[in-house]
This record gives C-alpha cells, structure tokens and sequence, in this order.
C-alpha cells in the first residue's frame, strides 16, 4: 500500500509473498502436530492426561488445536511443552524421527524394561541409561516404559557390563531388566 496516498492501494506483490509465508506458515504448523501428536501417543498420554499432568496449563482443546495444525505454538510454550513429555525440545520439530532404521529380519529383538533400568544403581546404572538415552535420541522414540533392542546396540551393552555379546541376554535376565515380547 502507499502510505502516502489518501486512498489505500494494495500492492499485489506484497499479498502474494504474505499468501507464500502463510502458507508455508500452516503447512509447518501441520508439520509440528503431527510431531506433537506422535511424541504424546508415544508417551501413552491422552489430551486429558496432558491437561491434568500438567495443572491445566495445556488445556486438552487448545492442545488438539496444535496438534491439528490449527493453533500456532509459542516457543516458551513449546519449551514447557518439552519438559512435560520429557523430551529434548528438538525432538518436539517437525522432521525429527522421520526415518528408523529396520532390525533386520530373523535377529531376535530384546526388549529392556526401561522402568526397572531407572532403577539400576551404581556405575553400570549411569552408562546403561546414559547409552539408551542416545539410542531413544537416534530413534525418536520416547514411550519412556520399554525399548527395543537391536542386534548392533547388545555389543555396547556387553561393554558396559563387561559380558561376552552372547552373554546378554542372560545376563540382563539375571537382572531383571528384560520384558516380554
């Protein structure tokens, strides 16, 4: 518009860029609540449960109203948001977790009850939570009761206990920290 002018003329270049930021504005908003919607289904929580966890801070509408791509989010929100999944703040953007790799077919799958690993005192403790919260990172998965473990990640899980590879499993067994299928 000319500012100058006493009767307002639209410039037409500049409602086509705001029409390409807005757009690009919803389609990022969809984008993040699908990611928001995946990480809260992920952690179990429905949108009431959220709302309740957190006093009502996050009322159940207004949070399905992001995740629908409806509502934007402020990034303080967003932070708090984070610290109520208990996930970093990166994992809540849009493309993280995009790809998991596969465990390769015919490989058993271990399964670690992470409940019980929070539990795991001592030295051994420390680095076994500490390498399984970069593997939750490298996957993006963050359900924070049960992780998958794949054939490549029980040779670093034998270094931390000091265990031959083949001896995991009984080994985790002996513990407790194994689950059911």
């Amino acid at each position: 518009m000319d500012i100058n002018s006493d009767t307002a003329v639209p410039d037409h270049g500049e409602d086509r860029a705001s029409e390409r930021v807005s757009g690009v504005t919803d389609a990022y908003a969809r984008l993040l609540g699908r990611r928001l919607r995946q990480i809260r289904q992920q952690k179990g929580y429905s949108l009431t449960a959220v709302e309740s966890r957190s006093g009502e801070e996050f009322k159940a509408s207004v949070l399905g109203a992001y995740e629908r791509g409806e509502r934007t989010i402020a990034v303080t929100r967003l932070m708090r948001l984070a610290d109520q999944y208990s996930v970093p703040l990166d994992q809540l953007l849009p493309g993280a977790g995009d790809t998991q790799p596969a465990t390769p077919e015919g490989r058993p799958t271990m399964r670690l009850d992470l409940t019980k690993v929070a539990r795991l005192g001592g030295p051994e403790g420390d680095l076994l939570r500490r390498q399984l919260g970069l593997v939750q990172l490298s996957r993006q998965d963050f359900n924070g009761r049960v992780m998958s473990i794949r054939h490549d990640d029980q040779r670093v899980l034998a270094g931390i206990f000091g265990v031959r590879e083949d001896r995991i499993w009984d080994h985790l067994a002996e513990r407790g920290l194994l689950t059911g299928p």
